[in-house]
């Protein structure tokens, strides 16, 4: 009953987003599918794998077809600030266009520093064109840490000479939705590791406005999308955790759902890079792998395309979309001993957002300390075959 009640409010509001006009009058997200080559069946597969990702029923997949061909209807801008440009990577830089790119890259955005042929007076122009024409509307999206106070010189953008700062700022005022990309907008990421010389802040301490954080280094284009198609769909921001990360993305440990999970319960781990232990997939973790700490759906989506992710590719977790990851996880290729049996009261603790008592994780913590030293004795012989 309840979920009929929720599917006739978002059919409703997606009924009225559709009388909004298109973006880009010429060309709409079905022709553009058309175009390059996605047929009508693949985008509702692609629509499936969402509604599921999003924790939805099933019987949500029309609603989440149609949320996806409304972008065209709601402007994103995109802003850059002290970063590597990944997470803009993470979403377009595919073997082949897939729908997520597609969204994004021809449809949606209204500026993008990357994606821009324009540039110098012409670029910053289109930006305060955008924020004044869509004023209330629009979704700001900013990825890279913010230099902030005495040390925001060190981020200067634009013929104007803005700062970074005062240009997330002015964005943020007039943003219907704000999403900061990546663990350097989320959490400050490389930028804020210590002695962070520029004082890079992340955008949750720019702006009083609210903040989703979708972190990762880089996060995965499914975490990029799916916020946008969430928004579409209910208008209203998702469920967060303690660090103000959607709960649908980052609501499980790596180490719930990855692949090596068994290895670990069986004592089976690889004791150095190359090792036979190693050639057979074996678990990781002493050799560095942070999953056991690290909220994400790395193991469960993964990257390029669905096709792999760093722990299936022979490399641990490092624990990049925790708050401090620089500082905090490393070494990278080394187990955190005192982590182990503090768990709770340090990063991905998620116990102020789910109320979980701290005696509880408590136990959670020591016992995968107490787990990996006995499995690590058990399963000895297996690792030096």
């Amino acid at each position: 009953m309840e979920h009929a009640k929720l599917y006739e409010r978002l059919a409703e509001r997606l009924s009225n987003l559709e009388k909004f006009p298109r973006i880009k009058e010429e060309k709409s997200i079905a022709a553009l599918m058309e175009e390059h080559g996605i047929n009508r069946r693949d985008f509702m597969k692609w629509a499936a794998g969402v509604t599921a990702m999003l924790s939805l029923p099933s019987t949500f997949t029309p609603l989440m077809a149609q949320a996806a061909e409304l972008t065209d209807r709601l402007p994103v801008i995109w802003l850059h600030m002290a970063e590597c440009t990944g997470c803009s990577e993470s979403l377009l830089r595919t073997d082949a266009p897939t729908i997520d790119s597609l969204i994004f890259d021809h449809i949606s955005l209204e500026y993008h520093e990357t994606l821009m042929v324009a540039c110098g007076w012409q670029a910053e122009h289109n930006l305060e064109s955008a924020i004044e024409k869509y004023k209330g509307k629009y979704i700001l999206m900013v990825e890279g840490g913010i230099p902030a106070g005495s040390s925001e010189f060190f981020l200067t953008v634009g013929p104007h000479g803005q700062t970074g700062q005062a240009s997330a700022k002015k964005a943020s005022e007039s943003a219907a939705a704000i999403f900061a990309i990546g663990s350097c907008s989320s959490f400050g990421g490389i930028q804020a590791a210590h002695p962070n010389p520029t004082n890079a802040q992340p955008l949750s301490k720019i702006t009083n406005k609210p903040v989703i954080n979708v972190p990762g280094c880089p996060p995965s284009e499914k975490n990029i999308v799916g916020n946008v198609l969430h928004y579409i769909l209910f208008g209203t921001l998702p469920a967060l955790d303690a660090y103000n990360r959607p709960k649908w993305a980052y609501g499980l440990r790596i180490h719930d759902l990855c692949e090596r999970r068994g290895h670990f319960d069986a004592g089976e781990f690889v004791q150095e890079f190359g090792d036979a232990g190693a050639k057979k997939g074996f678990c990781l973790y002493k050799v560095g792998c942070k999953g056991p700490y690290t909220f994400n759906n790395c193991s469960r989506e993964r990257f390029n395309q669905h096709t792999s992710w760093p722990v299936q590719a022979g490399h641990g977790c490092i624990g990049c979309s925790e708050p401090g990851f620089w500082d905090n996880m490393g070494p990278f290729e080394e187990p955190l001993g005192d982590r182990l049996y503090h768990t709770v009261y340090g990063e991905g603790a998620d116990k102020t957002a789910d109320k979980v008592g701290v005696a509880l994780l408590t136990v959670t913590a020591v016992g995968i300390a107490a787990h990996a030293a006995i499995a690590a004795v058990k399963g000895s012989g297996k690792t030096e075959e």
